[in-house]
């Protein structure tokens, strides 16, 4: 069994997607770890900005976390109308396609693509962030270690989203019951000591005030904390990952991520003003995460906290699962529309969409390298895509209702509609707020990155899909075929040497036409001339020779020297004197090449048929055709290639 199996598994067949279909037990893993994990850094990055006010900083963490709370609700009851409403994955760019316009579409495909990046980053460094909180040791190592959770996480979902539900489940669930419980125990300490506990591990010193409170402040600290609302959106960009019925599971899904989530919030909010604790500068050394101080608070360093600790690494660098979950499926999306790469929508060995899966991991690794891993310096960019994703989304679905309104004959039926309206509504307007105010707070940060990427990215988009309808026209032909000229072509057989697979390559090219030269390029080693007599005297007796005795007119042979050492010059010459000779005369080249099977023999050989053939593909013309003519060391089976339906071999 080969590594590459080991590590993803065996291919699976098509009739096979209806049980790679997850429930709701793996979709809180599979879609709402992005949503989980924000609990870690939402409140964090919004005590951060507070950190000037010192300890009156901590009396606003509350009021800010409960507006974001109720910005949660209002985006559980539009997501909850998105999926009946679309339940063949009703993300942002569908709705928006659909309600909105192809523009207004590109405009949420372009935030949601970058908002995945940036979710992946920010997740799997906000992880490291928690492992260094406990293990100060590691601090030198940020970088490669969020480098190496990344690969891990895109092997895993490269095994297909059930896997990855399946094997996150236990780290998801071990931080639920974690932390539902430490808050537990804390806020039961709050208040049977009047909302003044002792700490366990005293969390370090509060600074002292270097700022007045200002609205511009609060308003940062809420654009900040805003980030721990992003993957809300998750369940209804994938809505086709659940099995049947979708739209329960999906509804079950979004259900218990929008509960967590906000229990969390408010404990967490509670709790970091019951303890006294602010957040820190992660640059620096003995740098302790908001919820690595809160859970020392609570109850010490002991197993528990240990425990709990490793539950938030591992969920927050988990937490880019959400995006290699949804990410793929929207760039299928996207790429059916021919404004991405039509790869992106091929489905891979195990019925995921590897290549958004591994683009995904490339672009985000490339932005931890750039920013080193820092949480900090990753979060200003993060947030605008999904809040303009929320706003899109929302917008779309006021103009789907107002449609259905219009529709509607009964009263009754009017009426449910125009709840359904108001819902969505109040939805856009809220988040479209939110979106102002995160945009004008983060803009100097590092926003305005995110702010210029978006129109490039829609700029790209659509220049894919002028060069795919470029292609498009030019291919369609909707007159019968030609037949006008139907003779054989002059054939060229191009080879460096004079072997079997020279014999077999002129044997075939006798079989499509009697007009057949045999090229042989010379002095492609150097400088020094081939035997050119010696070429010839065999051409006569093991070419010439047994084709006269056949009765088949024997092909000719052409010299041809390579001065530059290089085989598509020389050729490219004598395509263009030929096509200037016979313009209207197909020409086909036979070109042998040696199959390699092995590593090994791809450094032993030089690789010129494969670079003869693109060169010629690249510059020959459409008048030119290329035949290959295989040969094997050791003669294949068709049957090695064939993936047997029947397999059953463990995934």
């Amino acid at each position: 069994m080969s590594l590459f199996r080991i590590l993803l598994g065996r291919t699976l067949a098509n009739r096979e997607q209806a049980e790679r279909k997850i429930g709701a037990l793996e979709g809180v893993p599979a879609m709402g770890l992005d949503g989980l994990g924000s609990s870690a850094y939402g409140p964090e990055a919004a005590l951060t900005i507070l950190m000037p006010l010192g300890a009156a900083g901590l009396t606003y963490i509350g009021p800010i976390m409960a507006v974001i709370i109720v910005l949660l609700a209002i985006l559980y009851a539009s997501y909850w109308q998105t999926i009946i409403a679309y339940p063949n994955n009703g993300g942002a760019y569908t709705v928006s396609k659909e309600n909105l316009g192809v523009n207004a579409s590109l405009l949420a495909a372009a935030a949601l693509m970058v908002d995945y990046v940036l979710n992946v980053t920010v997740g799997i460094s906000a992880g490291v962030g928690a492992l260094v909180s406990a293990l100060p040791s590691f601090h030198p190592y940020i970088l490669p270690l969020c480098l190496g959770i990344l690969l891990l996480i895109m092997m895993v979902n490269l095994r297909g989203t059930l896997d990855a539900g399946r094997l996150f489940a236990l780290p998801t669930y071990l931080f639920v019951a974690s932390f539902i419980l430490l808050l537990a125990i804390g806020t039961y300490k709050a208040l049977a000591s009047g909302g003044h506990p002792q700490p366990v591990v005293a969390p370090p010193a509060l600074p002292k005030a270097t700022e007045a409170v200002t609205l511009w402040l609060l308003l940062r600290a809420f654009a900040s904390g805003c980030t721990a609302m992003t993957g809300v959106e998750a369940v209804s960009n994938g809505v086709s990952a659940f099995k049947e019925p979708a739209v329960k599971y999906g509804h079950r899904t979004l259900t218990a991520i929008v509960v967590i989530l906000g229990v969390l919030l408010a404990g967490i909010a509670y709790l970091a003003n019951a303890y006294g604790v602010l957040a820190m500068d992660q640059d620096k050394e003995g740098y302790q995460s908001v919820l690595s101080q809160l859970a020392a608070a609570v109850v010490g360093r002991g197993a528990f906290y240990y425990t709990a600790i490793g539950s938030v690494l591992c969920v927050l660098a988990l937490s880019a699962n959400t995006s290699f979950v949804d990410f793929p499926r929207l760039c299928r999306l996207v790429a059916e529309d021919e404004f991405l790469p039509r790869p992106f929508a091929i489905v891979g060995r195990r019925l995921v969409f590897s290549v958004g899966i591994l683009y995904l991991a490339v672009t985000a690794g490339l932005l931890l390298v750039v920013f080193g891993g820092i949480t900090d310096r990753l979060i200003p960019l993060f947030a605008i895509g999904a809040f303009l994703t929320f706003t899109m989304s929302q917008a779309g679905m006021v103009a789907h209702w107002l449609r259905a309104v219009r529709a509607k004959r009964d009263a009754s039926g009017r009426a449910s509609t125009r709840l359904h309206l108001a819902i969505n509504a109040v939805g856009a307007s809220t988040t479209g707020i939110a979106l102002l105010i995160i945009v004008a707070a983060k803009f100097t940060e590092g926003a305005w990155i995110t702010v210029l990427v978006i129109p490039a990215v829609i700029m790209l988009l659509k220049s894919i899909k002028s060069y795919y309808s470029q292609v498009d026209s030019s291919l369609r032909d909707d007159r019968p075929i030609s037949l006008g000229s139907v003779e054989p072509p002059t054939v060229l057989v191009a080879t460096e040497g004079w072997n079997k697979l020279t014999d077999r390559a002129l044997n075939f090219a006798l079989r499509l036409s009697p007009d057949v030269t045999a090229v042989h390029l010379t002095a492609l080693a150097g400088p020094d001339d081939d035997d050119e007599q010696a070429i010839r005297d065999r051409w006569a007796k093991h070419v010439e020779a047994p084709a006269r005795a056949a009765g088949v007119n024997p092909p000719r042979l052409l010299f041809l020297r390579s001065d530059y050492r290089l085989m598509h010059e020389p050729l490219l010459k004598l395509i263009k004197e030929l096509q200037s000779e016979f313009p209207a005369h197909p020409i086909a080249l036979i070109l042998p090449e040696f199959v390699k099977t092995s590593w090994w023999q791809f450094l032993l050989h030089t690789h010129r048929a494969y670079r003869l053939r693109s060169r010629l593909l690249r510059f020959g013309g459409s008048q030119l055709v290329i035949v290959e003519i295989p040969w094997y060391l050791e003669e294949p089976t068709i049957e090695e290639g064939i993936i047997e339906e029947t397999a059953t071999s463990p995934a």
